[in-house]
């Protein structure tokens, strides 16, 4: 009777190890679902690939078109301070994000002109406010969020599921909770 107790006590630790499952709050979150940190809720709304030869698209980001082996991609975010009231002040939204690949490939965004309103600008957050602020082009657009650009390798796309990580600060990868897994 107790080698039976052992052996199932074992089975119960081994099998879901081998079999590769893992907890939900293991998983970095999937896009549309809120991820909280420090206070502030990060929403990716779309991850899609920008055509600049499309007009809607050639608003989002007037530069040149990728060269060949590279796509833009957009990552439409949202950041809300959802607090009703704040201690000490208003909070600021993070500035560092990249995109990780199944193989640690790390990618960091292209920077924007200061003259694109799309563009993901952090600042102060007071309670109950968003970024983007809303009735701005960014917020009432056909997305509703603010643009983080994106130059993939088009060999990045078989490294899936590509994450966003929010707010790394070192070059390993950030916990699942800091994790956006994008929809590409």
């Amino acid at each position: 009777m107790k080698r039976v107790a052992i052996v199932l006590a074992l089975a119960a630790v081994v099998v879901p190890t081998l079999s590769g499952c893992k907890r939900h709050e293991e998983s970095p979150q999937p896009e549309g679902q809120v991820v909280k940190i420090d206070g502030l809720s990060y929403t990716v709304y779309l991850t899609r690939e920008l055509n600049l030869r499309d007009p809607e698209d050639h608003d989002y980001f007037q530069g040149r078109e990728a060269q060949p082996g590279f796509n833009y991609y957009g990552v439409f975010i949202t950041v809300c301070n959802d607090v009703n009231h704040t201690h000490g002040g208003a909070s600021t939204p993070v500035n560092n994000f990249r995109i990780i690949d199944t193989e640690n490939k790390q990618y960091n965004p292209t920077p924007l002109p200061a003259t694109n309103v799309f563009a993901f600008r952090p600042r102060p957050l007071s309670a109950k406010q968003c970024l983007p602020t809303p009735g701005s082009a960014p917020a009432s657009g056909p997305i509703g969020g603010s643009l983080l650009l994106f130059k993939l390798p088009v060999s990045s796309i078989d490294n899936r599921p590509l994450d966003l990580e929010i707010n790394p600060q070192s070059p390993a990868p950030v916990g699942d909770d800091m994790r956006i897994e994008l929809d590409i």
